[in-house]
């Protein structure tokens, strides 16, 4: 597209000012970029709604576990049901400590050895790849939150290129040349910030819930090591006396 046919579009598009009729009016480059954004911002909506869900069901996983771990009820049992499913969170821990410690007493003596330490690596472990699958994509949200402004600052800057082109081919300063070119630049740092800021807004709402999560994960894995290490104490203790 030649600079005259860029003034002659922006001269006759001074009436249209509605969403579409800028996107239309716009250079490829710029739509482009308003394409770009929006595509990002659907996909951050996407993101989004699927941690918030898939936090609120690990929260309520969580709180049942911990509802039925203090309830007194035998941890075998709590074991054998958990081991059927695929427990997240602190069922998750729980299951992957208690299959450490049944496999430490159903193998050989020596295997016994160092069990506190290998319980602890393994709840590190898992802790770690639960944190990973709650924080999952939501690196998406950060970039976008971050880079979202400043690619639709490039549409604008060239959106705006656009317009001064106009005025210098068609030898006219009037708002009927410069408005529209300038309208639809600004267009594009618009679609920029509404990607952007709900990026950033859930990215810190989500990210603060995944570490509440982290802690209280953590929290629990060193009340469940306490209880394990007892046992262990016991153990040891009784081995001892039968010697």
């Amino acid at each position: 597209m030649n600079p005259a046919e860029i003034a002659s579009g922006a001269v006759a598009a001074a009436g249209e000012v509605s969403l579409w009729g800028m996107f239309w009016q716009a250079h490829l480059v710029v739509k482009i970029v308003m394409l770009g954004l929006l595509g990002a911002s659907v996909w951050c909506w996407a993101i989004i709604i699927d941690k918030v869900l898939l936090l609120r069901r690990v929260q309520r996983q969580m709180d049942l576990f911990e509802e039925t771990f203090w309830s007194g009820n035998s941890l075998e049992d709590l074991y054998q049901l958990l081991s059927q499913q695929q427990p997240s969170g602190m069922g998750a821990l729980f299951v992957a400590a208690m299959r450490e410690w049944k496999r430490s007493f159903s193998s050989a003596a020596s295997a016994f050895m160092g069990l506190q330490a290998r319980i602890e690596k393994v709840l590190d472990v898992t802790i770690a790849r639960e944190v990973e699958r709650l924080e999952s994509q939501l690196l998406v949200l950060a970039s976008v939150a971050s880079a979202g402004p400043f690619v639709g600052l490039f549409g604008t800057v060239w959106g705006i290129m656009s317009s001064f082109r106009s005025i210098a081919a068609s030898k006219n300063t009037s708002l009927a040349v410069v408005a529209p070119g300038i309208a639809e630049a600004l267009f594009a740092t618009a679609i920029g910030l509404f990607a952007a800021i709900p990026a950033l807004v859930f990215y810190n709402i989500l990210q603060g819930k995944v570490a509440r999560s982290q802690a209280r994960m953590e929290s629990f894995a060193d009340e469940f090591s306490s209880i394990l290490s007892r046992q262990i104490d016991q153990h040891v203790a009784s081995e001892r006396d039968r010697s």
